[in-house]
């Protein structure tokens, strides 16, 4: 017998919205849910390989920061699940509400399946996330869902409110996931997982660390061909965006792909320049010295504090 399952955030669009778009439905046999976690969900069964869960404001966001090491997690076996904290319904200059959230889910979605990832979009309205106690729970409960090792987020000083919320909310989660009387109904971990922040370039009140930096040369082309998939976002222009940039002929839209995917390259360059000596030290001297393309990680002080070796074994810095 197959049974369906809810386990959107509930707010926002609402259920009816959430089952339309299809990120809060999974479907299960009875014999898989033996281990129920948030809402019915089957806790992911811990296989020998790691678990890990990236943290965005909008769809768009943990593409951006963690894709290319996401595809080389799992080209190894490991599991990566990227979380939307908000739906994306106002990033866009010309269209908004249930459409909007609508096709930026299908456009992560895309994206998310050529990055080896998991999408999971949360229903609740871009540019309204708040470090509320219900969104510190349904968190909580997301990272139990995924039994992760890995929790990646953004820094609580970015320019945005949804980027610096998101980074609030997975900090409040750090000692909250393994206190098993919050949240009951979901399994408290029984380890504690390593929490590390994603790049960004703000200086005030603390320039970002690159404690680890994984090059991802190896999987560029995979990254923003995945990236591009997001049109609403890089070639329409998305909130910023205007009737003037976007592409009205089938000419324009491929010259317009074609200037993403050259910028993104470029950003993802300048990651690599701005981490040059942690990438010697991380991959040695002559290898470091090339590596083109590279996403970067600060370890948070909260959550387990893993040494370089362990650190090194968690993220895939040999797998190219």
């Amino acid at each position: 017998m197959k049974r369906w399952h809810l386990f959107a955030g509930g707010m926002g669009f609402g259920l009816l919205l959430a089952t339309a778009l299809g990120f809060a439905v999974s479907r299960s046999d009875d014999s898989e849910l033996t281990a129920k976690t948030f809402a019915g969900t089957p806790i992911r069964l811990d296989d020998g390989k790691l678990g890990i869960v990236v943290l965005g404001a909008h769809p768009d966001d943990c593409e951006i920061r963690a894709g290319g090491t996401s595809i080389l997690w799992s080209r190894r076996g490991d599991h990566v699940k990227f979380i939307s904290m908000t739906n994306g319904d106002i990033g866009h200059w010309k269209m908004a509400g249930g459409p909007l959230a609508q096709r930026r889910f299908a456009e992560v979605s895309a994206a998310d399946k050529m990055l080896g990832a998991t999408a999971h979009v949360l229903d609740i309205h871009d540019g309204e996330l708040m470090p509320t106690l219900e969104n510190r729970k349904i968190l909580t409960r997301l990272i139990r869902q995924w039994n992760a090792d890995i929790v990646i987020g953004h820094r609580p000083n970015d320019y945005h409110p949804d980027h610096r919320y998101t980074g609030v909310l997975m900090q409040d989660c750090a000692y909250m996931v393994g206190v098993p009387f919050l949240c009951p109904d979901t399994p408290a971990l029984k380890k504690s997982p390593v929490f590390l922040y994603s790049y960004d370039r703000f200086e005030l009140p603390n320039p970002f660390r690159p404690d680890l930096v994984v090059s991802i040369d190896s999987v560029i082309d995979q990254k923003v061909n995945a990236l591009a998939k997001m049109e609403s976002q890089f070639l329409e222009g998305g909130a910023m965006g205007s009737a003037e940039r976007a592409p009205k002929t089938a000419e324009e839209r491929k010259s317009g792909l074609a200037r993403v995917r050259a910028s993104f390259r470029r950003r993802f360059a300048a990651v690599a320049n701005s981490c040059r000596q942690q990438l010697i030290a991380l991959y040695g001297e002559e290898a470091g010295k090339h590596v083109k393309y590279a996403e970067a990680f600060q370890l948070c002080e909260y959550g387990r504090q893993p040494s370089e070796e362990e650190l090194r074994r968690l993220f895939p810095i040999a797998a190219q």
